[in-house]
């Protein structure tokens, strides 16, 4: 029989918000510049990560004049237009924000002394300040409509009306409003404007991170993750799936991208899975639920676990030790689902029909020292810095080992502007949340969503945690997943914490539904991306993506009610009590969603039931947990029996033949 393979080499287009940069696709001229404007940019954060680090005064400005004008370049407004003359004023447009981030620049080189010793809300904004401010706000503005997309841009610029039409706002969210002299200092004078945290950890972490990212995956890194997670389940039942899940969940880590993830590695695993029995939309659910939880697992976790370490003051490592449980949840979950719907459909392991053909993968494993050592030196309590930028140089090195990995000079140079076109693409939306926690202080919003939440929360902490994940899900289907997690920390994070959440707990719980958000009908990314891989309805793939993830929508409640599972307050006792069960309930979860334990399930109350029983294990509630557990355990005993039943009842069949 002819082995069916597929070919791991085939290029993917980039679904960030420019392809990767390619000299035969731009004109020569534009290409020089943008590898000028990145070479600056990654020796601006090289010498102040390893030199000198400038006054926070200079170097976040910097960082986000770098950012803008690099993502200006990346995507010209003459990229719209076609007519010679409209392209023509698109780049005269470009060349006035370009002048304007060179004045941005130049008020912050000559005005250190005084914004240094300028004290806020007391002395008076001069002209340049305010010309400063609004420039600023401008550039900022024009790269979200430009590179984040209308939906950021509306949000935020319905922050700025609010801003200075409150006091015409009837009800409990009005106020004084702000005047355009309060409004430019909220937004460049104080360190929770456009130049707040948010940004700041773009320059100390993200920069880097992103840069080590391009690197180790144009060098080969990244495709020796999916080659490893396809090889190490391409045997057992089920194995395509299986082998899905491992390659996404590995690039995922690296990628921080769930559309990236699956346009990446979905080209290799929907076909194989199709091919070995799955229905197009199994094969792309699955596919888009492994891609995206790559950003709930450790250690890298995407960029999300450096910028909620920078947002909320607690190490990486914490972070990272905390999501463990949470995250193996998730992914055992997925792997038993595509375990139980291959055992449902008489999937085999001996398959050979089906094979992924790729090189060897022991003789290329040296290619993931980069990321091995990326993890050693965090884990070891070096910077995540020194980390990255680690990683980064030993992916250059291990490139050049081999043939089939060493690139030219000029294959270098695309990743380094790959990697600076990414780092751009953060810098846009970290800038443009400081705009909005600029307003919420001033304004007072958090105070108030906190008012209404506690009242919800004063019959039931549930009903609040409920409005908060709404929320965080609705801003994860409109934004991308770091923009939607920095806006629902701003809205929902202090309120959670003030009915009683632990931080960690609050802004892990806002963090997975931001994540969860690109496999949530109607707005499902993800699934959209793998269904239009797979040939499948995109609607019906994502309303299935949503019921097998079902495990990821149910966790964040379980480590809110019990914070052993990440970690806090926790003894080894605790922690295994909390596992097991967990564990139990997931097991009822996934079988009543794939229609399997031990035989196929195809009657719906008895479905119902499974659910019903997991539902009573996760409860923090010691009697009824016990009637949850005892209801499994019977249900085990019944349908063990029904197995083995029909197993003999099948032997005896083939015995009489």
């Amino acid at each position: 029989m002819t082995n069916t393979s597929i070919d791991h080499k085939e290029n993917i287009e980039h679904p960030d918000f420019n392809e990767e940069p390619k000299r035969e696709a731009i004109p020569r001229w534009r290409y020089a510049v943008l590898v000028i404007i990145s070479v600056a940019f990654i020796s601006f954060q090289l010498y102040i990560a390893m030199v000198k680090p400038l006054d926070r005064w200079l170097q976040v400005p910097y960082h986000m004049v770098f950012g803008l004008l690099a993502a200006f370049m990346f995507k010209p407004m003459a990229d719209n237009f076609g007519a010679k003359f409209a392209k023509t004023l698109g780049w005269i447009y470009d060349s006035v924000l370009i002048l304007l981030l060179a004045y941005i620049a130049y008020y912050f080189t000559t005005n250190l002394t005084f914004l240094q010793n300028r004290i806020y809300n007391i002395d008076e904004m001069r002209p340049q300040d305010l010309v400063a401010a609004y420039a600023s706000l401008f550039v900022v503005m024009e790269a979200v409509r430009r590179i984040m997309g209308r939906n950021l841009f509306i949000f935020i610029s319905i922050f700025i009306v609010y801003a200075f039409a409150g006091q015409k706002i009837p009800g409990i969210f009005q106020f004084r409003g702000m005047t355009w002299q309060m409004f430019a200092e909220a937004m460049l004078m104080d360190v929770n404007g456009i130049l707040g945290s948010p940004l700041t950890a773009s320059m100390n972490t993200l920069f880097y991170f992103l840069i080590f990212g391009a690197f180790f995956s144009s060098c080969g890194g990244g495709q020796v993750l999916i080659d490893l997670g396809m090889k190490l389940s391409d045997k057992t039942v089920g194995g395509p799936a299986k082998a899905a899940v491992l390659s996404s969940g590995l690039m995922g880590m690296i990628s921080g991208s769930a559309v990236a993830n699956v346009s990446t590695t979905g080209v290799m695993t929907i076909p194989l899975m199709k091919k070995t029995g799955y229905e197009p939309h199994q094969a792309a659910s699955i596919e888009s639920i492994a891609s995206t939880g790559g950003q709930i697992m450790p250690p890298i976790m995407g960029i999300g676990a450096f910028i909620m370490a920078e947002m909320i003051g607690v190490s990486y490592l914490k972070i990272a030790a905390a999501a463990l449980i949470p995250a193996l949840a998730y992914y055992g979950s997925v792997f038993l689902l595509v375990h139980f719907l291959a055992k449902r459909k008489h999937m085999t392991s001996k398959d050979e029909s089906v094979k992924y053909v790729s090189d060897p993968v022991l003789p290329r494993m040296y290619q993931l020292l980069p990321i091995a050592a990326l993890v050693a030196i965090i884990f070891s309590g070096g910077s995540l810095t020194r980390g990255a930028l680690t990683g980064a140089a030993l992916s250059i090195l291990v490139s050049l080992v081999s043939q089939k990995t060493r690139m030219s000079l000029k294959g270098y140079v695309d990743s380094m502007l790959d990697g600076v076109r990414q780092a751009a693409s953060i810098t846009v939306p970290t800038a443009a949340i400081g705009i909005m926690i600029g307003i919420v202080i001033q304004s007072g919003v958090a105070n108030k969503l906190t008012k209404i939440i506690s009242n919800t929360g004063n019959s039931s902490i549930a009903l609040a945690l409920i409005f908060a994940m709404v929320g965080c899900l609705l801003l994860g289907m409109a934004l991308p997943t770091v923009a939607a997690y920095l806006i629902a920390n701003i809205l929902f994070g202090s309120t959670l914490i003030n009915l009683g959440l632990h931080p960690l707990a609050a802004n892990l719980f806002i963090f997975y539904f931001g994540v969860v958000a690109q496999i949530t009908p109607p707005v499902c990314l993800a699934s959209f991306t793998a269904a239009g891989i797979a040939g499948a309805s995109p609607m019906k793939t994502g309303w299935t993506a949503f019921g097998y993830a079902f495990v990821a929508f149910l966790v964040p409640y379980v480590f809110v009610f019990k914070p052993e599972i990440i970690l806090i307050d926790a003894t080894p006792m605790k922690i295994a009590l909390a596992v097991l069960l967990l564990a139990w309930g997931i097991l009822f979860i996934v079988a009543a969603v794939s229609g399997y334990l031990f035989i196929p399930i195809d009657n719906i109350p008895v479905r119902v039931a499974f659910f019903i029983t997991a539902v009573l294990i996760i409860i923090p509630n010691a009697f009824i947990t016990i009637v949850g557990t005892v209801a499994g355990l019977g249900f085990v005993a019944v349908f063990f029996g029904l197995g083995m039943k029909r197993k003999k009842e099948e032997i005896a069949r083939v015995g009489e033949a």
